[in-house]
């Protein structure tokens, strides 16, 4: 009973975070370049045979924003020793990276140490790749993600080594469920396990723009949506499937701009680097 008297108001305040009108709050964001991957198999993203001999280049994008002073980077990209190298002719799929982040953060003045927040959606290396870049920041990372990481033997695509400053000691914030990132409900980390079973999306309430839904890996294009296309190397297929209705309901609801992280056509929804979306 004790648990359940307290367990009430937590609940009715998560939902209040995210359906209710945030708090005024001077909150800006940039979209970085963090890369692409050639897709040379698109039926890899599909477990009922479907996209065979297709292909597609898949854009790898990270986010900055700026809350008041404070800066939070969500999503990390590819890894930084890709910038520069042309992209391997063999296999799968193929990886281009021009800039670092630290590189582009130069452009707007904001150097690596004034990053006090890394979001991470999920702990594939297109997406934790340029993390050690920030050592000095809290890692927010979905608690099932955060305990893959140090599984053994470890799922497909976890790769410790990428969060090696926080696996020594750094400071983490294994979120649970959703989490109202600043407390005035302008940034809020959303639980959309399937993908990985710690799989996030991100909630921004821009002032002037609205809300803004950035995806994490729910889906890599807008494809999958309507036709609910679940890759074979997601975690599980029934959470992959909840969380693809969850984004959609959320976006309708908030009439939300909703951002496929990986889908090309949704980069030319917010203003190109070095503009901001407000």
């Amino acid at each position: 009973m004790r648990l359940f008297r307290y367990f009430i108001p937590a609940a009715l305040l998560a939902a209040t975070s995210l359906t209710g009108t945030a708090q005024a709050a001077d909150v800006e964001m940039w979209r970085l370049d963090c890369g692409n991957i050639e897709i040379r198999e698109l039926s890899m993203f599909s477990d009922s045979f479907h996209y065979a001999g297709q292909k597609k280049v898949l854009a790898d994008g990270c986010y900055l924003i700026r809350h008041g002073e404070d800066y939070m980077l969500w999503d990390t990209g590819l890894p930084a020793g890709v910038v520069g190298q042309p992209a391997n002719p063999e296999g799968p799929f193929g990886l281009t990276l021009e800039r670092s982040i630290p590189d582009q953060l130069a452009d707007i003045g904001v150097k690596s140490e004034q990053i006090g927040r890394i979001g991470i959606s999920h702990y594939h290396f297109d997406h934790l790749g340029q993390a050690a870049s920030f050592p000095g920041a809290t890692l927010m990372i979905g608690a099932k993600d955060w305990e893959a990481l140090h599984a053994e033997p470890l799922p497909f695509g976890a790769d410790p080594n990428l969060v090696k400053p926080w696996m020594d000691g750094g400071k983490v914030d294994p979120v649970a469920g959703d989490k109202d990132v600043f407390g005035d409900g302008s940034v809020m980390m959303l639980a959309m396990p399937g993908h990985t079973p710690g799989e996030a999306a991100l909630l921004v309430r821009l002032p002037d723009t609205g809300p803004v839904l950035l995806s994490g890996d729910v889906v890599h294009f807008h494809e999958q949506l309507p036709d609910q296309r679940v890759p074979p190397f997601n975690a599980n297929r029934a959470d992959s499937l909840a969380s693809m209705d969850r984004l959609t309901d959320i976006a309708e609801e908030l009439d939300a701009t909703l951002i496929i992280q990986h889908d090309a056509e949704d980069v030319a929804k917010l203003p190109a680097f070095p503009q901001s979306a407000k």
